[in-house]
């Protein structure tokens, strides 16, 4: 199964911000939808896609499992809780969405294996993996059965072990925070690409990170940048265009919780 390369993102936008970003974003075309348990609002998310009157075969649905529930013995039923509140019988793809310190990566694998075998998920994959996290996700059920490995990633931390060994091994990667927590819109190199294409620095951070393979989540609360960031799709970029955001990578990590982060590569 391929996952789209564009999507909406949901974290951080709760009850009635996130019901309206939803539902303008798929008024507007947008057909992949990203949430997790541990946003906290799957139900809206379920609310605005049933009020939405697109089917349900027509949205990717993806949401992630959190690292209290990634046990054998709670994995399926906390994934039927999610179903519950987005209002639907399975969802697309299912993610590990962060690596437990306590529970084996093969015991929360072969649970949402058997999850995708009960009709509860289409796929599943992982989410913050390492590179070797990702290397006993693949001893544990086969490369082939992950469906992406989702990462923070953007011009600033390009991730590229991880996204190098994920490619070696036919792992799809899905980048988060693409936009770098809105950084992406000052820098004067993501500037200049922007004026000689008569697009925005936001689009050519998205259209970098697509034109490498990588799907894309960002998500918004306007139509107008919700609209904007579509047109991203259609933005190609030169190879010289590419190399010089490839210069932009610093290591700069946004995101790494102490209780539950792993040891970046």
């Amino acid at each position: 199964m391929s996952i789209p390369a564009f999507g909406l993102g949901t974290f951080r936008l709760k009850d009635q911000v996130v019901i309206d970003s939803v539902s303008t974003a798929l008024e507007l075309g947008y057909r992949c939808i990203d949430t997790a348990q541990i946003y906290g609002n799957e139900a809206e998310v379920g609310k605005a896609l049933s009020d939405s009157g697109v089917p349900r075969d027509e949205v990717f649905i993806t949401t992630k499992i959190w690292v209290d529930n990634l046990s054998r013995d709670m994995l399926a039923d906390s994934l039927k809780d999610s179903l519950d509140r987005l209002r639907t019988d399975r969802v697309d793809l299912t993610l590990i969405h962060w690596p437990s310190r306590t529970v084996p990566a093969a015991e929360s694998l072969e649970a949402l294996a058997r999850a995708q075998s009960d009709g509860l998920t289409r796929a599943f994959g992982i989410s913050n993996f390492t590179t070797a996290q990702m290397q006993e996700a693949i001893d544990a059920v086969g490369a082939q059965q992950i469906a992406t490995n989702q990462v923070e990633l953007h011009p600033y931390l390009q991730n590229r072990k991880v996204a190098d060994f994920a490619r070696q091994h036919g792992i799809h990667i899905t980048s988060y925070m693409t936009l770098a927590y809105g950084k992406v819109l000052k820098d004067p190199v993501l500037e200049a690409i922007a004026a000689r294409h008569d697009a925005t620095p936001v689009q050519v951070a998205l259209a970098w990170a697509m034109q490498l393979g990588y799907a894309v989540i960002p998500s918004s609360t306007r139509r107008d940048n919700l609209e904007s960031n579509l047109r991203s799709r259609d933005l190609r970029l030169s190879d010289e265009d590419m190399a010089q955001i490839a210069a932009l990578d610093r290591g700069e990590r946004l995101t790494s919780p102490a209780s539950i982060a792993p040891e970046w590569d």
